[in-house]
Formats: structure tokens, sequence, C-alpha cells
């Protein structure tokens, strides 16, 4: 049975169900995306920094870093937290990241993911786990993972 389709992700872990489903907005990659994350990060692989050189490779252009993926698609995912109080008390961890077709300069990437499974806690909190796939702007997967976060728990209605 198809779940819910989310504006926010935050919601307290026993206002999710699994199959509730999210979109995100599309973020461009750029040049300066690159630039900046390679001073950061201090990756300076030729793959994503020489143009003469990553022509040369089976990519065919310079491609964004595979953790520069995973940061934009956290800045996406956050989008989604609105404002107020957060009910998402932290960023749990990634599972199975899985890189399956480069992201080049100038794609859009979105984020479409669903909520796989809810772990309630004795602590009074749960955790969530989304499986999530990062999609360019052809709808071309380019990258997939689990992610979890922890979410608090409805408080008690008086």
């Amino acid at each position: 049975m198809p779940g819910t389709e989310l504006t926010s992700l935050n919601h307290h872990y026993d206002d999710l169900e699994v199959g509730d489903t999210f979109s995100t907005q599309g973020r461009t990659v750029t040049e300066a995306d690159l630039v900046a994350f390679s001073g950061l990060s201090g990756d300076y692989s030729l793959v994503h920094t020489n143009e003469e050189y990553a022509a040369s490779t089976p990519f065919g252009a310079r491609i964004a870093h595979g953790t520069l993926t995973l940061a934009i698609a956290s800045g996406l995912d956050y989008r989604l937290q609105g404002t107020g109080e957060s009910k998402v008390l932290a960023f749990y961890g990634f599972d199975r990241v899985r890189f399956v077709k480069p992201v080049l300069m100038g794609d859009t990437i979105h984020l479409d993911g669903e909520v796989a499974e809810i772990t309630p806690r004795e602590d009074g909190m749960g955790v969530v786990m989304f499986q999530v796939t990062i999609a360019n702007q052809r709808d071309e997967t380019v990258a997939v993972y689990s992610k979890r976060t922890l979410h608090s728990a409805r408080p008690p209605q008086d």
C-alpha cells in the first residue's frame, strides 16, 4: 500500500509510516561547488580537476566527487526539515552508499526517498531509515543509499 507523500521530513518517528515518500527540488552542480569542495576536502584528483586528463577517462569529462554529491544531497534533504522545533534529533548515518553514474558539471540532481524502516528505542526516540535515490535532470539514478535519522517521539496527549 503506497504511503503518504511527505512535504517535510520534520516528523516524530511515530507519525511516519513505512512507505511514506518524499522528493526534493533540484540543485545544479557547478564549477564553484567542485573548486570549493576540492579545497575543503583536499581531494584534487585529476578526474575532478583536470579537464584534459578527465577527457581521457571513461567519463569523458570532469566529474563531481562522490562525497560532494552526498554533501549536496544532504543539503537538499535538509531543506525538507522546515522551520520550528526539530523533531529530527540527529543524523544517524549512511549505509550501502553506491555511486552508479557520474555527476557532471551542470547536472541538476534531486532526491527521491521512501521510509523503509522505523525502529522505536526504549529511550522514547526512534530511528527512521530512508531508502534514497539521487537522480539527475534526466531522472537517471546517479547514487543510492540508506540514511538513518534519530527522531523524537510524539509527546503524550494530556
